[in-house]
């Protein structure tokens, strides 16, 4: 029986490899041209499951039927663990924000590999055929706790509980917009924390105790709400996928900088100061 992942949003390669072994569905998030694959993997795009237009295009797709179809095409299913891996550390995150999206949909054992592609085939993992499957059907139940609104996040801005961060670079925090933003800036009391500076220069995560000390020095505890925001939800979905781990209670605001600078000014204000 395949090991139990519901706990756990990352795994080591190692335990990758088992789980590889075991029949799960392997999924590759890297973009651009690589000159290496994991055999049997499966390429995947965030971009094929969210809208195309500009102000929303951080989100998911609403039509669950889609969902359904284009994930079961990908041979993913609720009953088989899914391994996702990227191009750390120069990727974006986009395992991450596969893995969020997969456990707001309602799969349990969707994970990222720690240390990516590289980490992988240091592991031996290069040769590994899949078995085929012929009734792969991906059931949608989508669970909305790591998941948040502009909407409402808006209503709860201000609260004391509340602990928004932002995990974009320190020039767009700042007020750049080199990704298509219409307004620039933060959204109103975020913190800065991006989201690189928890792995190490091989795209591994830092030791748990590193991380938890950075975070306790941005005063995040594990009894606040968390909201994490990006451009567009990817690099906040890798986030998500790290605290969930440690424990923390988070959300995935998806839309981010691409849906709230699109918004209204006088209702969605936006921060410059650093």
């Amino acid at each position: 029986m395949l090991q139990t992942l519901e706990s756990r949003w990352i795994i080591g390669a190692d335990e990758a490899r088992s789980q590889i072994e075991q029949g799960a569905t392997v999924l590759d998030a890297r973009t651009g041209i690589h000159f290496g694959k994991i055999e049997g993997a499966v390429s995947i795009s965030w971009k094929t499951f969210s809208p195309t237009d500009p102000a929303t295009r951080g989100n998911l797709l609403e039509d669950n039927a889609q969902l359904r179809e284009q994930l079961g095409a990908l041979g993913i299913s609720n009953s088989k663990p899914v391994v996702v891996f990227g191009n750390a550390p120069r990727g974006w995150g986009e395992d991450g924000r596969i893995v969020w999206m997969l456990r707001s949909l309602g799969h349990t054992q969707a994970v990222i590999v720690d240390g990516g592609y590289q980490a992988l085939i240091d592991a031996g993992v290069n040769a590994t055929v899949l078995s085929e499957e012929t009734n792969n059907r991906f059931e949608v139940r989508r669970n909305s706790r790591w998941s948040i609104t502009k909407e409402a996040l808006k209503s709860q801005l201000g609260s004391n509980n509340l602990v928004v961060i932002d995990t974009r670079e320190l020039r767009e925090f700042a007020g750049s917009t080199p990704y298509g933003e219409q307004r620039g800036g933060h959204i109103p009391g975020a913190i800065h924390l991006y989201f690189k500076d928890f792995l190490d220069d091989d795209g591994k995560l830092l030791p748990q105790q590193t991380i938890l000390n950075k975070l306790e020095t941005l005063s995040i505890s594990t009894d606040q709400q968390i909201v994490v925001y990006c451009t567009g939800g990817i690099r906040s979905g890798w986030l998500v996928a790290v605290l969930t781990t440690l424990g923390f209670q988070v959300q995935n605001y998806a839309g981010s900088m691409w849906e709230w600078s699109a918004a209204p000014a006088d209702s969605y204000p936006l921060e410059t100061s650093q």
